[in-house]
């Protein structure tokens, strides 16, 4: 019964808010659900320090000697994501979690609501991977970016080379998603200045790309994820899963018998060479 609470206050909290949303408090820890991990300090390089997880594998799952480095939404805080690290968890992945700068626990920084983004949510996701690949120098490290994560999992996927980048709920069309939310709910949104740049980016992700999308996103549509497979060149390795959910719902639809079974699956048949 309380893990079936927890999971369905995972899934209230993980929603998609298209607007930046922080909040303070964490719901849960790692260790609510059972979980071995560390809590980390972590400096960025404009040093700011953020708040991190280090969570392992499950000690019945064979370790994949691979740590995903998962890149929230825009609302609530890494907590958000612990039934991700749980699904994880259980296959042998390790992940570490983070607060961006002004989330959870990690240091304060002005947040407009209206903005869709921060580029110095990049900066904090570059700092937790390349505290990732310190942590397990001979791991596979790569990034699980779950929309804005996704938008700067990719501006981060293209200058730090991870080993591999899996995104849910990609953004191809930035100014699309302001026009669509002023249309659809009437929400004035604002872009940061990088955002010019921001088409170029997909094209220089180098590592092998697996985009999960819901084929009812309105958000972020499939034809975002699509096109960024399509425009892939001879030696980028890119797949798309499409799945038939709305905007990050792909985990609660590959529910099996276990919270995301079928998620992480489709991530491992991609990781091994084959086809998600």
């Amino acid at each position: 019964m309380i893990r079936f609470f927890l999971f369905c206050l995972a899934l209230f909290v993980a929603g998609p808010a298209a607007a930046i949303r922080p909040v303070a408090k964490w719901w849960a820890k790692p260790d609510t659900l059972g979980l071995k991990y560390q809590q980390l300090e972590i400096t960025t390089a404009d040093h700011v320090k953020l708040v991190a997880w280090l969570i392992e594998p499950a000690a019945k799952a064979p370790d994949q000697h691979t740590t995903m480095v998962v890149a929230g939404g825009d609302a609530y805080n890494m907590s958000s994501n612990i039934y991700t690290a749980w699904a994880l968890a259980d296959a042998g992945y390790r992940s570490l979690l983070f607060d961006y700068r002004g989330f959870g626990h990690s240091q304060a920084f002005a947040i407009d609501p209206q903005r869709l983004y921060y580029e110095e949510f990049a900066v904090d996701l570059r700092a937790a991977l390349d505290e990732a690949r310190r942590l397990e120098p001979h791991n596979r490290v790569g990034i699980l970016g779950l929309s804005m994560g996704a938008i700067v999992g990719s501006e981060v996927a293209a200058r730090a080379k991870p080993d591999f980048f899996i995104s849910e709920g990609y953004a191809g069309d930035l100014p699309g998603i302001v026009a669509y939310q002023k249309a659809a709910n009437n929400k004035t949104l604002t872009l940061p200045a990088e955002a010019a740049a921001y088409p170029r980016v997909a094209a220089r992700v180098g590592c092998p790309w697996l985009l999960i999308a819901g084929t009812q996103d309105k958000n972020t549509p499939l034809a975002d994820s699509a096109a960024v497979v399509r425009a892939a060149r001879r030696r980028q390795r890119r797949q798309l899963l499409a799945v038939d959910c709305g905007h990050l719902g792909a985990q609660d639809k590959l529910t099996e018998k276990f919270f995301a079974e079928g998620y992480v699956r489709a991530i491992s048949r991609f990781l091994a060479g084959g086809q998600a």
